[in-house]
């Protein structure tokens, strides 16, 4: 199987310390790949490289056949590659639908011009932006959102909706940071369920770190465990839950506590 993703030999220091040490990893087409791994394992640090808002120190980056290394995180965006945050990134002086619609303005070919005095071709352009944005909205099930302040929304609802946002682009990979964070139990399943859907109907190749490792082995296709910045193990679900070095390294503390 072809690879949606792949880094090879990505390191990165700050101040001096290792935050990642030649890590390779193919990340398949199509499927959902979880990463896990202890606190400070250099997780996040992973996904920063990836959209190249962190450029590595040595390595690279390709998204199927093209090199990222080196690109401006907008023009990665432009390939093909979104991604969520930790924390929320919705606007909260602005409408969910409007926070959907965020960025939007970036496929306008109506210039200055269209947008100062509302030409007929900007309105048909934002008309189909709106439309896109609730087709989104709807996927999710937030269609009943999306005229709510965003920071009326729980932290768990506003993540979800970055998720929504994503998909306006139809993206070919999608870099989510933590999403079950400050989800219910039934969330979670909701969750799980809605990645399945995102992962067969539309092929999207979803890159997922996440703590709730229920979540990770019940829905992951594949997974990569890292340590102290190096790739320990990786694999399906079965192999990666039964390997010894990562119940030392990460599951055995998880149970323990």
């Amino acid at each position: 199987m072809s690879a949606a993703l792949r880094i090879e030999n990505v390191s990165v220091s700050f101040g001096g310390v290792s935050a990642l040490d030649e890590v390779s990893a193919d990340f398949p087409q199509g499927k959902i790949i979880g990463i896990i791994g202890p606190n400070g394992a250099g997780k996040t640090t992973l996904l920063n490289v990836i959209c190249q808002m962190s450029p590595p120190d040595k390595g690279e980056v390709f998204l199927g056949e093209r090199r990222l290394t080196g690109m401006k995180p907008n023009q990665v965006a432009a390939l093909g590659l979104r991604r969520t945050f930790q924390a929320s990134q919705l606007f909260a002086g602005m409408t969910v639908l409007e926070n959907m619609m965020t960025g939007l303005h970036l496929m306008s070919t109506t210039g200055l011009f269209g947008a100062v005095f509302r030409t007929r071709r900007m309105r048909d352009e934002e008309a189909e932006m709106r439309r896109r944005a609730m087709e989104a909205l709807d996927y999710v099930g937030f269609a009943h959102f999306a005229h709510r302040p965003g920071n009326a929304l729980s932290f768990g609802q506003q993540r979800i909706v970055e998720i929504a946002r994503t998909l306006i682009y139809e993206p070919k990979v999608v870099l989510l940071d933590e999403p079950a964070v400050g989800l219910s139990v039934n969330r979670v399943a909701e969750l799980d369920a809605l990645l399945r859907r995102i992962r067969d109907e539309r092929g999207v190749t979803l890159v997922m770190i996440e703590h709730v490792i229920r979540l990770v082995m019940e829905v992951s296709d594949h997974i990569v465990v890292l340590s102290s910045g190096r790739k320990i193990a990786e694999g399906d679900p079965s192999a990666v839950r039964n390997d010894p070095t990562v119940v030392e390294a990460y599951l055995g503390h998880q149970a323990h506590a």
